[in-house]
């Protein structure tokens, strides 16, 4: 009974430690597909109508580093 219950409490620890690393990498996968869903609602908008109109601006996303160093 013993070693069940060892295993079980390192398994709770194991899954405590990688809970946080696990809803990161969930809240940027959400956030990268808003961003390619915004992207492709912008090709298909097209350009602007009149001149005068502003440019959009485009920035490119840097990819993600697997590091805890995101520079």
């Amino acid at each position: 009974m013993n070693t069940f219950l060892n295993y079980l409490v390192v398994a709770a620890l194991f899954a405590l430690v990688l809970a946080p690393v696990a809803l990161g990498v969930a809240r940027e996968r959400r956030i990268d597909r808003q961003l390619r869903e915004a992207e492709r609602g912008r090709r298909a908008a097209g350009p602007p109508e009149t001149r005068s109109a502003a440019q959009p601006v485009t920035a490119e996303r840097r990819p993600y580093l697997r590091s805890w160093a995101r520079v």
